[in-house]
């Protein structure tokens, strides 16, 4: 669900609270690009035990990004989502534990904000799509040109839903990104690895809950476990306090007040909105 603006207000009354990740990228030798042995020291001066992955924070913005064209085919979808896994991992590099949880079915009260929601979405989106055939028709009218439109099928995020083929695919996927990685990636030999995809019902982050929950119950378990949990929702640091847990620490992309630089449907082109849009220049045209 997530808890509007509380991330904002939380780092802006407590900045100590947020540090910085170090990330040590992959290097290019030549042609072929360097991988980087995860089983060193974590850079960050801190070794994670247990990763915890909240996927859908990761599947929405890797199929439908706000700040680049968004992949056009559902391979290349499925290529974002495991080059961001990989990301992450490189930068946590967890040491016993990983668990990817992807909502399943939703209680009977989310599922019916869900339903309003995408319906709403939609809705909004044949709104958009009106709008944007009348605002190319104004500037033609204007006399600017405006590059034809390409008949392609936009992705529906409402597939981001359990019980799709979408969804379906994507297990099928990291099932076989998973069996690689163990096969192939030392630092991948000592790891347990859990994924509990969209037929498992509940919400990622309260199913990776339930997961902790159970683990603390048992006599064996370890209270000095350092555990990390990827996810955008503000509702993780409430959930994450709730466990009582001493070492519990959140990772998330950094929080940037900008306005996102997106792209104008009309000429393809960034940097401007829709309605200030003034089509493609003649030197564009005449290239073509």
């Amino acid at each position: 669900m997530g808890v509007p603006a509380f991330f904002k207000w939380i780092s802006t009354r407590y900045p100590s609270i947020v540090s910085h990740c170090i990330e040590i990228k992959e290097t290019r030798i030549g042609t072929e690009e360097a991988v980087l042995n995860q089983n060193y020291p974590n850079p960050n001066g801190i070794e994670i035990d247990y990763l915890y992955l909240d996927m859908n924070g990761i599947i929405h913005p890797c199929t439908h990004p706000q700040n680049k064209p968004p992949p056009e085919t559902q391979a290349q979808m499925f290529e974002e989502i495991i080059k961001y896994i990989d990301r992450i991992l490189n930068i946590v590099r967890p040491r016993k534990l990983v668990y990817f949880a992807i909502d399943g079915v939703a209680p009977r009260a989310k599922m019916n904000q869900q339903r309003s929601r995408r319906f709403r979405a939609s809705r909004d989106q044949k709104n958009q799509e009106d709008a944007l055939t009348n605002m190319r028709d104004i500037i033609k009218q204007k006399g600017y040109t405006v590059p034809d439109v390409v008949e392609k099928v936009p992705f529906d995020s409402n597939c981001i839903t359990p019980g799709t083929k979408f969804m379906s695919d994507l297990t099928n996927y990291l099932q076989e990104y998973i069996s690689t990685k163990l096969k192939s990636a030392p630092a991948w030999q000592d790891l347990l690895i859990i994924l509990s995809d969209s037929r498992v019902p509940g919400e990622g982050e309260h199913k990776i809950m339930d997961f902790i929950r159970k683990q603390r119950a048992k006599s064996t378990y370890d209270p000095n476990m350092v555990h990390c949990i990827y996810g955008a929702d503000a509702d993780l640091i409430m959930l994450g306090l709730s466990t009582h847990e001493p070492n519990f620490l959140i990772i998330r992309e950094e929080f940037r007040p900008t306005t996102p630089n997106r792209q104008c449907p009309i000429c393809m082109k960034f940097g401007h909105k829709p309605t200030e849009c003034k089509g493609i220049e003649e030197s564009d045209d005449l290239k073509q």
